[in-house]
This record gives C-alpha cells, structure tokens and sequence, in this order.
C-alpha cells in the first residue's frame, strides 16, 4: 500500500496525471456555501478556519477529475448539478436525523451507471470520529463508498480535496493506496497527522510531497 499527499492546487497536480490514472475519486469539495463563518449556533461549530468554502471549484477542476478518476464520487454533487454530467447513480448518507438545522442527508453523484443506494449512519455517532472540519465525513461513510462502488482492495484512490483525510485514513485502514491533496496548510497538516496515526498502526511509511 502507498500513500502520497501532496499540499498545493489540486488542478495543477491532477493536469499532471495520465487519463484515467486512478482507480477512483472519492472527494468533497468545498460547497461555496461559506459554511465555518456562520457563528457557532445549532449544530455549527467554530474549527478556528473560516475562509475554506468562500466559493465551490470552477467547471475545470470536475473535468479534470472526471479525465483521471475511473469511478467518480463527489459528495455535495448536488451544488454542482450544472457541473456534471446526467447520472443513475447518487449516494446518500442518512444521517438518521430530522429538521436539524444541518441538512438531514447529504448526497453524492456518481458516475456509474448503476442504482443508488442509502448509508444510514446517525450523526452522533460520526462524531465519534474526532470531527476536525465543518463537513467532516465518518470514516464509515468512505469504507462503505469503497464497498457499493466495487473500488478493488489494490485499487488507488485520489481526494482532491482531502480536508481532513477522511478518505485517506479509510483507504489506510482498508489496506488501499491514496493520494490526496489539499491546498490550505493547516488542513493538510490535520490531514497528515491523521493518516499518520492510521499508518502508525499498521507500521507503514508515509510520502509527503510540496
């Protein structure tokens, strides 16, 4: 199993990559919804990093991954509709919760063409992950992404917009390769020292890359 992390733009780093260069892409872009700067109230909570989600990505960053990624999963797919292409596939992780002032569900897209399919995962319990990040996903909700989308165990997953390494620290712990990238540097370091720390367990080497 190998693990690169690279901190900087991710457009630049996945411009640099082969078509069709990993085996998936499971990310979670910034929204542009300015979550984090809302003061902490119902369920928001102040993370100390307020500028992250001023704006979503532009078209060329989805092109770019849908060009390197075989299977695609962009969680938050449904802020960027007119982005990507008509899908059969959404994924949608329950968060067993309702009229919260959070969003009750949060949505994926997909670009397989096969049905869609439902996590249900109570928040409370996600949180027992550690949350670090303001749309911090459970390490459940990545392992179960790799498990409905038949990513193979040997297989390389990219995040190309790693936050806090969830998906990194699922791949670690399911034995897959990751590269993940994030360009603010304190997210990155957070992201490094969680993967370190799953990695720490299994005894494996980690690859930073700037």
């Amino acid at each position: 199993m190998n693990v690169q992390l690279h901190l900087g733009d991710c457009l630049e780093v996945m411009r640099s990559m082969p078509d069709k260069s990993v085996d998936a892409v499971i990310t979670d872009p910034p929204y542009g919804i300015k979550a984090g700067r809302e003061k902490p109230h119902n369920g928001w909570v102040d993370y100390g990093i307020s500028d992250w989600d001023l704006s979503r990505p532009e078209k060329e960053y989805f092109d770019e991954i849908n060009r390197v990624g075989k299977t695609v999963v962009v969680w938050g797919g449904n802020y960027f509709t007119d982005y990507l292409p008509p899908t059969m596939r959404w994924l949608i992780w329950d968060k067993g919760q309702r009229n919260f002032s959070l969003a009750d569900f949060e949505i994926a897209w997909t670009n397989q063409q096969r049905a869609s399919r439902i996590f249900d995962y109570p928040r409370s319990r996600a949180l027992r992950d550690g949350k670090v990040h303001p749309t911090q996903k459970p390490i459940d909700l990545m392992k179960w992404c790799f498990d409905v989308c038949k990513i193979d165990e040997d297989a390389t997953v990219l995040d190309c917009f790693m936050g806090s390494g969830t998906t990194g620290v699922a791949c670690v712990q399911t034995g897959r390769n990751f590269i993940g990238i994030e360009i603010d540097p304190t997210y990155f370091a957070i992201a490094e020292k969680r993967i370190a720390e799953a990695q720490l367990q299994l005894r494996l080497p980690l690859e930073v890359q700037e």
